[in-house]
């Protein structure tokens, strides 16, 4: 899993990559560039792909298959895409701009020290303590 934070204009992620209760790398890079969008994903490392092939249109892909959720930015608007918890719909969820908002596994955590003052990176760095699937590096992105 992983935990992403977005307040004030900043995106930030951790970069845990886990298989099981194994952890397999901290410096795993879970920000993907397509096409003049920025995707910050969550969930299975070898699903990010397929979810951002999904909200590209590809309807080839299982939904059942995709256990990953993202937010999304386009350069104007922020938005979160996944799939549904009975895997039969993909949908893509704009998100405002002027409240923070957490996802992942430490999301909790995460929402918690935003209410609380922290930025997103502290608020990731926060979660990182108490979420075992959340660590490594702390990156931020500064939404434009």
């Amino acid at each position: 899993m992983t935990t992403i934070a977005y307040k004030d204009g900043v995106i930030a992620y951790d970069s845990r990559a886990i298989q099981g209760t194994v952890i397999v790398d901290d410096d795993r890079d879970k920000r993907y560039h397509r096409e003049g969008r920025d995707y910050f994903a969550t969930g299975s490392t070898s699903d990010h792909e397929k979810l951002i092939a999904l909200d590209f249109g590809d309807l080839s892909i299982d939904l059942k298959q995709v256990d990953s959720l993202a937010l999304a930015w386009d350069g104007n608007n922020l938005y979160e895409v996944g799939v549904d918890e009975c895997e039969c719909v993909f949908f893509r969820t704009p998100r405002e701009l002027g409240k923070h908002y957490a996802i992942g596994s430490g999301a909790l955590f995460a929402l918690t020290a935003m209410d609380m003052g922290a930025t997103a990176e502290e608020a990731v760095r926060m979660a990182a303590k108490r979420d075992t699937c959340t660590g490594g590096a702390i990156r931020t992105f500064t939404l434009e």
